[in-house]
């Protein structure tokens, strides 16, 4: 049976004990977190109304375990090998974590592996981990890092990629990231794979026998990625956009469910109030960003679009948060390009449960995704303020935003085309209003915890190794 036709399954096909699903995210809070974080908060906080119990399991910064609650929910921290080698860390994975990550399994009686990263600590060894284990494993795609060496799907920094796991044309866009010149890399690209391990053998090291090494790294985290797939029990899509590219790097089609995010839901009263409210003619338009500050989000570009025209009548307030140190730099470099423009004001991250109240009072929110977003969150959570989103024309954001109804689409890394995005919305007001108006609730996160109670079901009740638990009352 398909996850996807799980939803009719009724509870007397389980026996036991409740389900018991150990959640693996990038990170987890009190630590500063992103989207999946919240989405994997949200979900374990929805999923104890079906009876699901959630255990939070993610890697921590410190060398030592750690095991607290957070909201409620169990969460363990723990540690990395730090020395994993570069071919663990595109392969299947760092050994020492997927043997503390089996302890937390084996700790907490678990029942599902829901891994909602692929990363060193995610890996393809905690996977067989799990199935040794007798677990059931659920893998959702929350973004292009899992599959992409580059990271953003974005075909040497600029087109959007399909996804196809081609080990020579994804070898070459990894070292134009790196900036090596374009003979060279497409000759590594297309040399062979023990290049570099030959030399790494012998004890050479750095940057350079790392680029050497391309072709082979590529290769490996092509074969692990597939190996991921054709392991885990079920596979999530949060866009159709990654239920295309998991098709095409061969999920199988039984397997595959597309499940897109959702927004905890609002009173309607709520709801019906921001959608009504009106710009004043004579006002600055209130733009406001919210989520991360890094590269790959591209609030820059949306400060240079405001630079190039300084009689813009606009404002943007930008609550974001640097997670690491490319993160600190870019933040840095913002406020620099900031540091002149009094319409620009910076402000601390919001707090989840603050932002859709927060976005409501502004006039539209701004998402300039500069790569393949699988969402994000903060477009679903302007819809649920009942604000338009002005947005890069990529990937997820590209597919939740309705051009000309309920927001803009612009290209993504083109400031000049930002700037008359906002010159029109600006001097347009009724523009403006007919965008809030074409806005309309997004999903609810309880539609996907109700997604995700319908494929632990299918694949709990299917395992040959261990008796299935009971789910509590839909």
């Amino acid at each position: 049976m398909a996850p996807g036709s799980a939803a009719n399954e009724t509870t007397e096909n389980l026996r036991g004990d409740p389900v018991r699903v150990v959640h693996v995210p990038f990170g987890y809070f009190p630590d500063t977190v992103g989207g999946t974080e919240v989405y994997v908060a949200q979900l374990a906080h929805d999923l104890r109304a079906h009876g699901v119990e959630s255990i939070i399991a993610a890697p921590a910064d410190a060398s030592v375990s750690q095991r607290y609650e957070y909201d409620g929910i169990p969460v363990f921290r723990f540690a990395m090998t730090d020395a994993s080698s570069v071919a663990d860390l595109y392969g299947e994975g760092d050994e020492a974590a997927a043997r503390s990550l089996a302890d937390i399994l084996d700790d907490v009686t678990a029942d599902v592996l829901h891994l909602h990263a692929f990363t060193r600590a995610a890996s393809v060894r905690a996977v067989r981990a799990a199935k040794q284990a007798g677990l059931a494993v659920v893998f959702t795609y929350h973004t292009p890092t899992a599959s992409c060496v580059r990271g953003t799907l974005l075909r040497d920094g600029r087109e959007p990629c399909d996804g196809a796991l081609i080990a020579e044309r994804c070898a070459a866009c990894l070292l134009e990231s790196r900036g090596v010149p374009a003979l060279v890399r497409e000759a590594v690209a297309r040399g062979p794979s023990t290049l570099g391990s030959s030399l790494a053998s012998v004890g050479a090291r750095g940057a350079w026998v790392t680029a050497l090494r391309a072709r082979e790294l590529t290769t490996a985290r092509h074969d692990a990625f597939r190996t991921l797939l054709a392991e885990s029990d079920a596979v999530v899509a949060v866009c159709e956009w990654v239920r295309s590219l998991l098709l095409r790097a061969g999920a199988p089609p039984a397997r595959l469910i597309r499940s897109r995010q959702g927004t905890p839901s609002r009173p309607r009263h709520e709801r019906n109030s921001a959608q009504t409210r009106v710009r004043p003619i004579d006002g600055d338009l209130r733009l406001v960003y919210a989520g991360r500050l890094h590269r790959t989000k591209g609030v820059d570009v949306v400060i240079r679009a405001l630079a190039a025209d300084r009689d813009l009548r606009a404002t943007l307030d930008v609550y974001g948060v640097a997670q690491d140190a490319d993160g600190a730099r870019y933040r840095d470099e913002v406020v620099a390009l900031a540091a002149s423009d009094t319409r620009i004001r910076f402000h601390e991250q919001l707090a989840a449960d603050t932002v859709v109240d927060t976005l409501a009072s502004y006039d539209a929110t701004v998402v300039p995704s500069q790569w393949l977003e699988t969402g994000p969150l903060v477009v679903l959570e302007s819809f649920a303020a009942g604000s338009p989103v002005i947005g890069s024309n990529l990937g997820g954001v590209a597919e939740l935003v309705s051009h000309d109804r309920d927001g803009w689409l612009v290209p993504h890394a083109d400031a000049l085309a930002w700037a008359n995005a906002l010159r029109r919305l600006s001097t347009e007001p009724h523009l403006l209003d007919r965008l809030r108006a074409g806005v309309r609730l997004p999903r609810s996160t309880e539609d996907v915890a109700r997604d995700m109670l319908g494929v632990y079901r299918a694949i709990v009740s299917r395992r040959p190794t261990r008796s299935a638990p009971t789910v509590g009352a839909v």
